[in-house]
């Protein structure tokens, strides 16, 4: 810790973090710059966070429509509870599945507990992708609805940090 970041840098860096990492090579190098410190610096501070369990995972967030995948859609299905399990890790590791997820039931308006993400560059592609995948699955016989994205929202990881200029007095 002999060149540890000022408490300044610290929050400064955790401002920077919080939007995403710069999209370059280098870009613990990047943040270091912005801070007016040295890249290790930048990475013992980031090790640290780690060690401290501040940082849960680090992720990516795509943006799939910049990609040319227009056609994303959430596959909903309604899994016997005993099956959930071993339906989620199957599907999981299926190719076309970029996520998949359980989450509750809220009945009686919604059913659905297992739900699988799908992105895809025409809808009718998607549609068979999802029906092939249901029937080597044997699961096309499970209620189930193919939601498709109307909107893009923006994706963004968890704040921390106040806004620059923000109040901090309660």
């Amino acid at each position: 810790m002999k060149n540890a970041l000022s408490e300044q840098q610290s929050l400064a860096l955790r401002r920077l973090l919080e939007t995403g990492l710069p999209l370059t090579s280098r870009p613990f190098q990047a943040l270091a710059e912005q801070i007016e410190a040295s890249e290790p610096q930048v990475l013992e501070q980031v090790q640290r966070w780690h060690e401290q369990g501040l940082f849960r995972r680090v992720g990516l967030v795509v943006n799939h429509r910049a990609l040319g995948f227009a056609a994303n859609a959430m596959l909903v299905l309604d899994v016997p509870d005993a099956l959930v399990d071993e339906v989620g890790r199957r599907l999981g590791q299926a190719p076309g599945i970029s996520l998949c997820y359980q989450r509750p039931r809220r009945l009686p308006q919604w059913q659905y507990n297992l739900f699988c993400m799908i992105h895809g560059r025409q809808r009718d592609r998607v549609e068979a992708q999802v029906q092939a995948l249901l029937e080597e699955h044997l699961l096309d016989d499970l209620p189930h609805q193919l939601l498709f994205s109307t909107h893009l929202f923006k994706q963004c990881g968890g704040r921390f940090s106040a806004p620059v200029g923000a109040r901090s007095d309660g």
